[in-house]
């Protein structure tokens, strides 16, 4: 195929794809900017709505059980699931709750989430978590708002993400002089800023436009893509699920108390921040631990599972850190590269910006595009 054959499908795919995805892309896209930074707003507004925690001696904390027990109270007709420790001495504790009516195992029902003062035990709020800043915009982001139907679609307009850059950098003018694919000639035409803005826009963004929405596609569509990724990468699989283990209770002996059980985790694995606290929906339900190490590496995490009635540890899952397999490397790695927390706060901006980038090129394709049907 010659060159400007080539040029000429590169261009017909670039506009016709860009004109037919371009609004999914604007949604998808801003969304997007505002998850970069989607734990200091949510953080922002929990705090402006219920109040911030006033740092009290470390030792005035209220043992979690009894958190548990004042969350219990206020809601009584709601059942436990999870319990979230204060993340440091200016955050509350964070009891999940569910209806009585609804599976406490089910993501998609939501939950009540209660925010307890650790130093005072005063409730400081409760709020449906399904109508929450987060998962309005997770749900938006991810799936569209429309369940499974709206993952595929926002999963396959991350694929085609991919052809659209592609034939975008195809397209740039750079290739013959580098200097003009990178100079916007403010005071040319109209038609001409537009143009420059468009292809100054799309190379500078390129990379990372390829980056997110491909890591999107591959979450979108994880059980096809993952089992090619641990292929290519010549890696093993791991189940993805396990069966969870359950305590056995003891006649007339009642649960150790989460303190005494939490105190083991060290004692199991030493060095882990715990993330979050489950296993309390029945009686036979083992105690369930998160634990993430930051020292080790960013993506090093376990879980444990406790007997509540002997503290026996029942199973432990490790993931991440030194010796996970080259697969579970990029899988572990997606995180990072889609919400640009790799290199820190600067990385976090421009990720700000490149989810700005869907809306300035579908603006400026099209302007483009109603210039060339105009009549001559």
């Amino acid at each position: 195929m010659k060159v400007k054959q080539l040029r000429n499908l590169a261009f017909t795919l670039h506009r016709y794809i860009g004109l037919a995805i371009g609004l999914v892309l604007i949604v998808i896209g801003l969304t997007g900017s505002l998850l970069v930074f989607n734990g200091e707003i949510s953080e922002f507004i929990t705090t402006r709505k219920f109040g911030q925690v006033i740092p009290q001696p470390q030792e005035q904390l209220i043992a979690p059980e009894k958190i548990l027990n004042i969350a219990q109270v206020a809601h009584s007709n709601w059942r436990l699931r999870r319990l979230f420790p204060p993340e440091d001495n200016h955050h509350p504790y964070t009891v999940e709750m569910t209806s009585p009516d609804e599976n406490p195992n089910l993501y998609v029902h939501g939950w009540q989430e209660v925010l307890i003062n650790p130093y005072t035990g005063v409730v400081m709020g409760d709020y449906p978590e399904r109508y929450s800043y987060d998962r309005f915009l997770v749900n938006l982001h991810y799936r569209l708002f429309a369940e499974k139907i709206g993952i595929a679609i926002a999963g396959i307009c991350g694929l085609l993400v991919v052809f659209l850059t592609i034939t975008g950098l195809i397209l740039w003018p750079g290739w013959r002089k580098l200097t003009s694919g990178f100079k916007i000639k403010w005071n040319a035409h109209p038609k001409r800023v537009n143009f420059d803005i468009h292809k100054v826009v799309g190379v500078i963004t390129a990379v990372f436009l390829v980056l997110t929405f491909f890591t999107g596609f591959c979450w979108n569509f994880a059980e096809f893509m993952n089992p090619i990724i641990y292929a290519v990468t010549f890696s093993p699989q791991k189940p993805v699920e396990h069966i969870e283990p359950v305590s056995q209770p003891l006649p007339g002996k009642q649960p150790l108390t989460l303190t005494e059980l939490l105190n083991q985790v060290n004692t199991a694995l030493s060095g882990g921040v715990v993330g979050e606290i489950g296993g309390f929906s029945t009686p036979k339900d083992a105690l369930y631990v998160s634990l993430t190490f930051p020292q080790q590496s960013a993506d090093s995490r376990a879980e444990i599972y406790f007997d509540k009635y002997s503290g026996k540890v029942l199973q432990i899952h490790k993931y991440g850190g030194a010796s996970q397999s080259l697969g579970d490397k990029v899988l572990n790695s997606f995180y990072t590269l889609h919400f640009g927390t790799f290199g820190g706060l600067p990385t976090r901006i421009f990720y700000v910006f490149v989810g700005l980038a869907p809306l300035i090129l579908l603006i400026t394709g099209f302007v483009m595009w109603r210039y060339r049907r105009k009549k001559p």
